[in-house]
């Protein structure tokens, strides 16, 4: 995080609209313990990125059983509260993720924050707890990782999960339900959504999900328009330029090109498996190999079967695609499937996981998770 970040610029995850990037002056070559420190602080663990109002620095923590919101002082790092969060459960999490994942999301007057084992809370910048949203419990593999995002009025969180999924706002001020719009081809997901205003229409939340970038009314929470051809998990936040959307997406390896398989037919598996006759296929009846290796990812209602709604899906995740698209925003009135006519370009070669791209003056930056950097020209 760049401490000098102007008011307001990085008031949510990765910043202005999501984008990962701001305009900045001369900046330091070297950073690090003994090169070009202003100050430092120790902190309890957490995965979450620190966000910024004019005079602070708000960010989310854990220490034991402890889920913290914690706010610093912006010029000195002084650390100026620390509110503890209920935490009526403690979920699943994969060993990559931990209970302070998602980032807060500020106004500059208050701060809004998301814990996976709790819900969404409301402080002012001082400390003072304005109201709590009790939400779950959920059921992701990983456990949560969506940051909360302001958008007209409300705060807006998107819960993609093995069942169930949906997108809601609340009410910023008071923290009561504004709408909730349910998102049955979405499952296991991490996306932070992205906002976009087209001239003379109405505010839309743009959220990536399995198959399908999304469009929703920010006012209603009204599915407006959509395109597919993304992988069926998605981690990344899209970012914008020009008009155009650029959003990458990894599932797993069987998802890159020149990798995909079929599954065989399921009557055929459970023909050859079902020992017990109930028309489902157990994990121990599951057959040795990918099914197997996969299968509490695929048993989408957690109870120990696949069936054949289950089966179906499984073969629809194989056949995604790794890959980046880039999707030319519509205008304002356009809805509905806009695959055909809106996705510009799309690309399936070393695809990051779980990073982000960001995109500037033409260009469009990925890193992979092992550090290797790729640069697009955005245009084509």
């Amino acid at each position: 995080m760049l401490a000098w970040a102007e008011t307001g610029e990085w008031s949510r995850f990765r910043g202005p609209n999501g984008g990962g990037a701001i305009e900045a002056g001369a900046l330091p070559v070297e950073v690090g313990p003994d090169r070009n420190l202003l100050w430092r602080t120790g902190i309890p663990a957490g995965d979450s990125s620190p966000v910024l109002s004019a005079d602070r620095i708000f960010l989310t923590a854990w220490e034991g059983e402890a889920l913290y919101t914690i706010a610093l002082d912006r010029e000195t790092g002084a650390e100026l509260w620390r509110r503890e969060a209920p935490r009526p459960r403690a979920e699943t999490l994969d060993n990559r993720n931990g209970p302070a994942s998602p980032s807060p999301v500020t106004d500059g007057e208050r701060v809004w924050v998301f814990f996976g084992d709790f819900g969404l809370l409301c402080y002012t910048v001082d400390g003072e707890e304005l109201w709590r949203h009790p939400l779950g419990p959920f059921d992701n593999l990983y456990g949560m990782g969506a940051s909360p995002i302001l958008a007209a009025g409300n705060v807006v969180l998107v819960v993609d999960q093995q069942q169930g999924s949906y997108v809601l706002a609340v009410d910023a001020g008071s923290g009561e339900l504004a709408w909730r719009t349910e998102r049955p081809a979405a499952r296991s997901g991490h996306s932070t959504p992205v906002l976009h205003h087209p001239d003379g229409g109405e505010l839309q939340v743009v959220v990536p999900g399995s198959f399908f970038l999304t469009s929703y009314s920010a006012e209603t929470g009204e599915r407006l328009w959509w395109v597919s051809g993304l992988s069926f998990e998605m981690k990344s936040t899209p970012a914008l330029e020009d008009g155009v959307l650029f959003i990458n997406g990894y599932a797993m390896p069987l998802n890159e090109e020149g990798r995909h398989v079929r599954l065989e037919p399921f009557g055929e598996v459970v023909a050859a498996h079902d020992g017990d006759g109930d028309g489902k296929i157990s994990e121990d009846e599951a057959p040795e190999g990918l099914v197997r290796n996969v299968f509490s990812f695929f048993d989408l209602a957690s109870d120990g079967v696949l069936d054949e709604g289950d089966w179906t899906y499984f073969q629809s995740a194989l056949d995604s695609r790794n890959g980046i698209l880039a999707v030319e925003l519509p205008e304002a009135g356009l809805r509905g499937d806009l695959t055909a006519s809106h996705v510009r370009w799309t690309y399936h070669r070393k695809i990051p996981q779980l990073p982000s791209p960001i995109v500037d003056d033409g260009v469009l930056l990925m890193v992979d998770d092992s550090g290797i950097a790729t640069t697009l020209r955005s245009a084509t």
